[in-house]
C-alpha cells in the first residue's frame, strides 16, 4: 500500500498519457512569453494547464501580461483574475490551492460579448466550475463586449510571470493550451474517470486555437523560439513561445498521468528552510540554535522497493542526514528522534535515536542513493555508486550491507536534513540537476545518475499502482 501525503489528484491509468511537463523556479525567472498577432477574436479566449504547485503563493502570476496590467495569478492561495489592472474588472475565486502533492487542471475561459456579466470570464478546478467567490474582497465581471488586453495585437503574455522576469511562479506546467476566439468548457479537456477523478484527455483535433493560439506539450528541450525549442507549439499555429530562465533539465517527466514525488514544502521543520526546483532542492537557511530543518516527501510507503538519489550541494555547518522517516515524526526537525534512519555525512546511521558508526563518509557534490525495501523492511544507502557496507539491494531478505527498519512503523516517507546553511538536491526520477548518464528503473521511469537497483523503482503513481 502506497498515498500521496495530501492526496494529489492524478492517476496512474488514464487511458491517455501526457508524457511531459515543464519545471518553472521563481529564483531563476523562468517564463515562456509571446508576443500576440491579430487575434481570431479579440473578446473571447480559453486557457487550459495542468498546475503542480510548489509554494504558498502570493500575487504570482500563472499567465499575465504587464501592458495593460492583464494578469491572472495566484493571490493568498486563491486565483484571481485582473483586467486593465483590476479598473476594468477583478475577479477573486474562493477555493484555497495547497497541495503541493497535486496536479491541478485550471481552466479559464472568457468572453466578453455575454449579456451576464458571470458568464465573461469562467473558472474550472478539476472539471468544476467555481462560482464561489472570495468574501472580503471586490468582485467586478468585465463589461459587456470589453476589448481586454489578454488577446490582442502586439501585445505580450507570460507564462509564469507578468513580465519574463518578476511576479514568477515555482510550479510545474503540463499541457497548456491558448484558444483564441472561443470560450470552451473544462469539459473539452478533460473528463471525470469511473474512480471519479478528474483526467485529461486527448483534444487536439477537438478544437480551434485561432490565430493566437498555441498547445505547450514540452517535447523538446531547446531554449530557441522555435519547434526544438520548450515553448514548442504544436497546435500547427506556429506559435512558438520565448523560452526565459528554463534549461533543458526543466523538462520533466512528471505530469498528470505519472505524478512523481518533491519534497512537500507544506510541511518544513524549520521556518527558515527554503525549497527551489520544483521542491526538489531543499536548503536551510538558519545559522543559529536549533540549526537543523528537516523536509519530506510528497509520497509515504508501507511496502514495494523504491529509489531514489540525493547530490550534496553544500554541507552547512556540521551535519547533513540523508533517509526515511515514520509519516509520524513530521514534527521532528532531524533524524535524532525514534522514527527514521539517517546516514550522516560524518559517517554515522541515526536509528530510533541511536547514533552507530559506518566507515563511509560524504561531502559536497557526492551522491548519495538510497534503496528502500519496505517488503523486506531493510534499506540500503550509496555513495557515487557504491553501496556502504558492500550492500547489496537485491539480497533481499538476506539484507547485505543493510539497515534493518524492524523497530519501526510501517508507512515511511523519503526525508532529508539539514544544518545551518546546507542544502540537498534529491532526485525522485526528475533531477534538477544535468545527469551524465541517465538510468531508468525497470519500469522505465525516472532519470538518475546511477543504476537503479532491479526490483527498484521510482516513487511515481504509475509505479505506485503497480508495485505499491
Amino acid at each position: 500500500m502506497a498515498f500521496l501525503i495530501g492526496g494529489a489528484n492524478s492517476a496512474a491509468d488514464t487511458g491517455y498519457d501526457i508524457e511531459n511537463s515543464c519545471r518553472f523556479d521563481e529564483s531563476s525567472d523562468s517564463s515562456l512569453g509571446i508576443t500576440f498577432g491579430t487575434p481570431t477574436e479579440g473578446k473571447a479566449f480559453t486557457l487550459s494547464m495542468w498546475f503542480k504547485m510548489c509554494e504558498m503563493p502570493n500575487s504570482r502570476a500563472v499567465f499575465g501580461g504587464r501592458s495593460g496590467y492583464e494578469n491572472i495569478f495566484l493571490q493568498d492561495n486563491s486565483m484571481r483574475w485582473d483586467w486593465n489592472n483590476a479598473s476594468s474588472g477583478t475577479i477573486n475565486w474562493a477555493p484555497k490551492l495547497r497541495d503541493h502533492s497535486a496536479w491541478y487542471h485550471f481552466v479559464l475561459a472568457q468572453d466578453t460579448a455575454q449579456s451576464t456579466d458571470t458568464n465573461r470570464a469562467k473558472f474550472y478546478i478539476n472539471g468544476t466550475q467555481i462560482t464561489t467567490l472570495r468574501g472580503g474582497t471586490t468582485q467586478t465581471w468585465p463589461a459587456q463586449n470589453l476589448e481586454t488586453g489578454y488577446n490582442q495585437d502586439g501585445v505580450a503574455f507570460y507564462l509564469s510571470s507578468y513580465n519574463g522576469t518578476a511576479g514568477n511562479v515555482t510550479a510545474y506546467y503540463s499541457e497548456v493550451a491558448f484558444i483564441d476566439g472561443l470560450q470552451y468548457a473544462a469539459s473539452v479537456f478533460g473528463e471525470t474517470n469511473d474512480d471519479g477523478i478528474w483526467i485529461p484527455k486527448e483534444f487536439k483535433d477537438d478544437v480551434t486555437f485561432g490565430n493566437n493560439g498555441f498547445y505547450l506539450e514540452f517535447k523538446q528541450s531547446g531554449t530557441g523560439t522555435n519547434a526544438s525549442g520548450l515553448g514548442a507549439d504544436t497546435s500547427g499555429e506556429d506559435n512558438h513561445l520565448v523560452v526565459g530562465g528554463l534549461a533543458a533539465v526543466d523538462q520533466c517527466t512528471d505530469t498528470p498521468t505519472n505524478n512523481f514525488c518533491v519534497l512537500n514544502a507544506i510541511n518544513p521543520t524549520e521556518a527558515n528552510a527554503g525549497f527551489t526546483e520544483g521542491n526538489l532542492i531543499f536548503k536551510n537557511t538558519l545559522n543559529s540554535s536549533p540549526h537543523h530543518g528537516l523536509a519530506h516527501g510528497t509520497m509515504a510507503v508501507t511496502n514495494g522497493k523504491w529509489y531514489w538519489e540525493v547530490r550534496v550541494d553544500a554541507i552547512g555547518g556540521t551535519a547533513m542526514s540523508i533517509g526515511a522517516q515514520e509519516v509520524s515524526e513530521f514534527a521532528k526537525n532531524d533524524f535524532t528522534g525514534n522514527k527514521g534512519i539517517g546516514f550522516f555525512n560524518n559517517g554515522n546511521f541515526h536509528y530510533r535515536g541511536t547514533e552507530s558508526s559506518d566507515p563511509g563518509t560524504y561531502t559536497t557534490n557526492d551522491i548519495i542513493g538510497v534503496a528502500l525495501d519496505m517488503d523486506n523492511r531493510k534499506i540500503w544507502f550509496h555513495k557515487n555508486g557504491t553501496y556502504e557496507d558492500s550492500g547489496d539491494p537485491t539480497s533481499g531478505a538476506t539484507g547485505t550491507g543493510a539497515v534493518s527498519l524492524n523497530a519501526l512503523d510501517v508507512t515511511m516517507t523519503p526525508a532529508v536534513s539539514n544544518y545551518n546553511s546546507g542544502i540537498c538536491n534529491v532526485n525522485f526520477g526528475n533531477p534538477a540537476w544535468a545527469v551524465s548518464s541517465s538510468q531508468a528503473d525497470d519500469a522505465g521511469y525516472g532519470n538518475f545518475e546511477y543504476d537503479v537497483p532491479t526490483g527498484f523503482y521510482a516513487l511515481c503513481t504509475k509505479n505506485l499502482a503497480e508495485y505499491g
